[in-house]
Order: C-alpha cells, then sequence, then structure tokens
C-alpha cells in the first residue's frame, strides 16, 4: 500500500506541476500540440538553424510539436496552415495527428526498411537541418537506458552522415549521466561546430539537455 500511495503522490505532483507549467499554457493558447515546441525555438534561435527553402528531417516527431514549429518557421506568414517554402519529413514509433505540409512515416527508425522509406521520402535531396527529439521508454535501469540512449542518437548521427548536406546541422536529445560522454564525443568526431544547450522550457530536475552539431567534418 506504501509503494501505491507513493506513486499517486509522484504522479499526482507531475499532473500539478504540469497543469500549472507556463510552457503547458503557452502551447495551449498558441496550438502547440506540445510544450517540446519551444525547446526546438530556443535552440533554434540561439543557433539560427531553420531557414525558408530548407529540407528538415523531424525524428521522433510524435505528437508533432517539433513538425508544427518547423512548419511555421517555413511558412512565408508563419502560419499553420497555407502556403509552405521548404519541406518537412517526420517519422515516429507511434502515429501522429497530420500536420499540414508535414510527410509523415509511421515506423521504427532501428529498423533498415523504415530507414529506406525515410531515404525515399527525402527523394535524394540532403537534408538541411535533421531534429531528433527521439527517446526510448525508459526501465530505471541506468546502464540499460543509457545504451537505449545512445542507440538512438547514434541511429541519427548516422542518418545525417549520409542524408546531411555539408553544411547542414543536426539537434539531438540526450540525457546528462551515463553515455553523455562518449555521445558528446561522437558528435565532436562528426560535426565541426558542437554546442549543448539546455532550453527554459525543459524541466529544471530533467537531466533532459540537446547537443547541436553545424557541418559535417567528413561529408558522405
Amino acid at each position: 500500500m506504501k509503494v501505491k500511495t507513493k506513486s499517486k503522490k509522484v504522479n499526482k505532483a507531475w499532473l500539478n506541476d504540469h497543469v500549472n507549467d507556463p510552457w503547458v499554457k503557452l502551447a495551449q493558447k498558441e496550438g502547440f500540440r506540445a510544450r517540446a515546441a519551444y525547446k526546438l525555438k530556443e535552440i533554434d534561435e540561439t543557433f539560427g538553424l531553420i531557414k525558408p527553402g530548407q529540407l528538415v528531417v523531424d525524428l521522433g516527431s510524435a505528437p508533432g510539436a517539433w513538425s508544427q514549429y518547423v512548419r511555421r518557421k517555413l511558412s512565408p506568414q508563419g502560419a499553420a496552415v497555407g502556403e509552405l517554402d521548404g519541406t518537412i519529413v517526420a517519422l515516429d514509433i507511434l502515429p501522429m495527428e497530420p500536420v499540414e505540409g508535414v510527410t509523415f512515416l509511421q515506423g521504427d527508425f532501428r529498423e533498415d526498411a523504415v530507414l529506406a522509406r525515410l531515404a525515399e521520402a527525402v527523394a535524394g535531396r540532403k537534408a538541411d537541418t535533421v531534429v531528433s527529439d527521439m527517446a526510448p521508454n525508459l526501465s530505471g535501469i541506468e546502464s540499460a537506458d543509457a545504451a537505449r540512449i545512445s542507440h538512438l542518437v547514434e541511429l541519427a548521427v548516422d542518418f545525417s552522415r549520409a542524408h546531411l548536406k555539408p553544411d547542414g546541422a543536426l539537434v539531438v536529445k540526450v540525457f546528462h549521466g551515463s553515455g553523455y560522454s562518449q555521445l558528446a564525443k561522437l558528435f565532436k568526431e562528426t560535426f565541426r561546430v558542437v554546442k549543448a544547450h539546455k532550453p527554459k522550457a525543459s524541466r529544471d530536475r530533467s537531466s533532459e539537455t540537446f547537443l547541436v552539431g553545424i557541418g559535417l567534418k567528413k561529408p558522405a
């Protein structure tokens, strides 16, 4: 019974934080599906990544907040619907409600067949920006979770090596702790410029941060 009570208290505390979160309220007001939109917005505005006319690939896109942000950024009017100056391809293992102008592929990024569909969707074009909010279901076993996180980041880096323009950028979600230093090293081996950034919209107690890599050292 004690475990249940503690679990209920944790859930209640999370729900209370969520309901009162200013970023959640802002997302609801501005029509974004999740507060995560403001994480990408801050990263984009800090590093100047997403520009009209680009091809942007959104990995781990559900529920769609990052695709929504990119869609508005590529709209001449900054609108959620209507004209779009650019191309957005999104992918997730989970279903995603359509975002106007976004090509969505449902599938597991770890499977070769899904990667082949993604490569087909970009139709031979090199991406200007790849963004990844992918994260595995965490088990609470640190070593296992670190390995799963690292694998997803490594896949995003491999995809970028093959499908990113020489001066393109990759943004991935990582977590401080076991495996972080190896992922930072991988980024430094792959990109000319590497920055770590924790947006204001990330919860203070979360170990989540984002690695930004700009300019491939060895373009494919």
